[in-house]
């Protein structure tokens, strides 16, 4: 069996990458970095290192690498004979791989289903992003000509997915060794599938998976990025600082607070169950032996600011049902004096709320339109900075 997954970094492979390989799959990891694929090509094995409790290391080998920028028609033939193909680049990245797979996919489909055993290439993005596997479907669909588009279901089946896995930032001297906290989730929608998913080691199969993706973009993603917004604006270095400062973790359990009375009154979820889930969390953000730094998770604050993403799609809708969002608000308020120079985001951001009027400026970054009924408390957010 063989996977292809872009993005060798170190969710790649440290994660999806890990996974795969426990699950008996040749994992063909395709990049654009060209030290890192020159590292993993000449590498054997790396290591993926749990820290903390219960944790363990595993040496993953049987891998390949191919650079995506200078050796795209091998890569091709990779995508044509796999089993499954995975993304972790980041939502915005999936536009620019979306062609390879689709050209991976005509080839194909010129083979014959024969060739491929008749079974149907599995896609799943994984990434940080609420169905980002629909938006990767939809560009492959874009890039095929007709006559394979209609042909398409026959030959590929892509399917939702939510990961959860704090990854921190990395020693400078870890080469292609990965250290990441034990505690992982990843779930994917199994109704593509009719009923036969393909094996993946620790994945959860679902029947819906919006209720999973939102609670982890709206719990995991929303407290992390809480802590950083407001650590920055304290002038405080670390994640594990920031969380462990009782002002700041008192603004975490705030936040999370909302998203969960959001996600219980649209999903009918269970109260306590998604309060034992919010302590979970905010166990996995405190824990002092995955260090990392405010600026780095606090990085790209336009899309952490953008429409769907964990503070305005979690506000809009509380908004929508007349829910408190106050503690989210807040942490709307210090993001955007996130101000980084080394971050094109933040660069950007800062632009945006120098040279705009606040009204203009709120839909530019929020996608929140006049009307909404979160507009005014943005507006007055955006005033006040």
């Amino acid at each position: 069996m063989k996977a292809v997954h872009f993005g060798a970094g170190n969710i790649g492979r440290g994660f999806v990458g890990e996974l795969l390989h426990e699950s008996g799959y040749e994992v063909v990891f395709a990049d654009v970095a060209d030290a890192l694929i020159d590292a993993l090509d000449a590498a054997d094995a790396y290591s993926v290192t749990e820290i903390g409790a219960g944790g363990k290391t595993t040496v993953v080998t049987g891998f390949r690498a191919i650079n995506s920028r200078t050796d795209e028609a091998r890569l091709i033939g990779e995508i044509a004979t796999a089993d499954i193909v995975t993304t972790a680049v980041g939502p915005r990245i999936l536009p620019f791989v979306a062609p390879v797979i689709a050209r991976g996919i005509e080839q194909r489909i010129e083979s014959g289903e024969d060739a491929i055993a008749g079974t149907r290439l599995a896609v799943f993005a994984c990434e940080n992003a609420i169905n980002a596997t629909s938006l990767l479907e939809a560009d492959v669909r874009a890039a095929l000509p007709e006559v394979d588009a209609d042909r398409l279901d026959a030959i590929a089946v892509f399917a939702n997915t939510a990961i959860d896995r704090i990854v921190p930032a990395q020693a400078p001297d870890a080469g292609l060794d990965v250290v990441l906290e034990p505690f992982f989730e990843w779930v994917i929608d199994s109704s593509p599938f009719g009923g036969e998913p393909p094996e993946i080691v620790g994945v959860h199969w679902v029947d819906d998976l919006a209720p999973f993706i939102e609670r982890k973009l709206f719990t995991v993603n929303t407290g992390h990025a809480t802590a950083a917004y407001h650590g920055f604006a304290h002038g405080i270095h670390s994640i594990t600082d920031a969380i462990t400062e009782p002002g700041i973790r008192a603004e975490v359990e705030a936040a999370i607070g909302e998203t969960r009375s959001l996600l219980v009154a649209k999903f009918g979820l269970d109260v306590s169950e998604q309060e034992a889930y919010g302590k979970k969390i905010l166990g996995r953000l405190s824990n002092p032996e995955l260090p990392d730094t405010v600026e780095r998770v606090g990085r790209g604050p336009l899309r952490k600011l953008s429409r769907n993403e964990r503070f305005i799609g979690p506000a809009s809708q509380l908004a929508e049902r007349g829910l408190a969002r106050d503690a989210i608000l807040r942490s709307i308020a210090d993001a955007l004096r996130f101000d980084v120079p080394d971050d094109a985001e933040s660069v950007e951001l800062q632009r945006i709320l120098r040279d705009e009027e606040p009204d203009a400026a709120v839909t530019m970054i929020t996608g929140i339109e006049p009307g909404h009924p979160l507009f005014a408390d943005l507006l007055q957010v955006f005033r006040a900075h």
